[in-house]
């Protein structure tokens, strides 16, 4: 909490990052760079669902924030067609029955098609369990995001790391869909989130920080020092997020 002010991280991760040193990915190091930047909770997953397998890192992530009411788990997905993670009805089950509050995707680096049909079953079952999909932009196309936010209408799409040129891209998404959201880690255009407030509402976008590969001063700075009304800040920092969570997690 700053301020007035609830921040929710919608973006973070445990685990060690081994392409530079971020520090450990430890639960301490999480809780006590949540405390210095006034960070209430955090949606987290683990660097082993990204980088070595889904199903041991969701594993592991269930054991680090077990006791931990500030994190929240998020898992990895992957498309049922292999196995690695169960059915989609399996795989959505046991996060359910596990407290997972988000599902994370990385089509890109796990080599699928999120718009393809190998997806469609899994992510029919997470819409239909009302948890919302997150994923950055460099894991996948904005007409795979529309297409699958068109043909998966109760499905809650948050995309971050945005960075800096896309805005014309994602402004035609917005317009043409109700549940794409945006994540403020590296979003990066000048004046890009006062313009996304006042064209599509602070009610499409989401606080999140990337940490701990993005330093989190970046976007509470952005979201702070804004020039948006104080309901615009208290949407963005937590309402949105809040909101999408499935009935429960909130």
């Amino acid at each position: 909490m700053i301020g007035r002010f609830m921040l929710i991280d919608a973006d973070a991760m445990l685990g060690r990052y081994p392409r530079r040193d971020v520090g450990t990915g430890s639960i301490t190091e999480a809780l006590d760079r949540m405390d210095r930047f006034g960070i209430a909770e955090a949606v987290v997953s683990h660097t082993l669902s990204w980088l070595h397998d889904p199903a041991t890192g969701n594993r592991e992530l269930l054991g680090l924030v077990s006791g931990q009411p500030r994190l929240r788990p998020c898992w990895v997905m992957l498309p049922g067609t292999c196995g690695e993670t169960g059915t989609p009805a399996e795989f959505v089950r046991a996060a359910l029955e596990s407290g997972v509050c988000a599902v994370r995707a990385y089509p890109a680096d796990h080599g699928y098609d999120l718009a393809g049909a190998d997806c469609a079953a899994m992510l029919a079952a997470i819409a239909e369990a009302g948890l919302p999909l997150l994923m950055d932009a460099a894991q996948t196309g904005w007409p795979a995001v529309e297409s699958v936010a068109t043909a998966h209408p109760e499905l809650r799409i948050v995309i971050g790391a945005i960075g800096y040129r896309q805005l014309r891209q994602v402004a035609g998404v917005l317009a043409r869909t109700a549940n794409v959201y945006l994540g403020l880690a590296n979003l990066s255009s000048h004046c890009g989130l006062e313009w996304l407030v006042e064209r599509y509402g602070a009610r499409r976008l989401v606080f999140g920080t990337g940490a701990p590969v993005r330093d989190p001063a970046e976007a509470v700075t952005r979201l702070l020092w804004a020039e948006l009304d104080d309901g615009a800040v208290a949407a963005i920092g937590a309402g949105t997020l809040q909101g999408l969570l499935p009935v429960g997690a909130a």
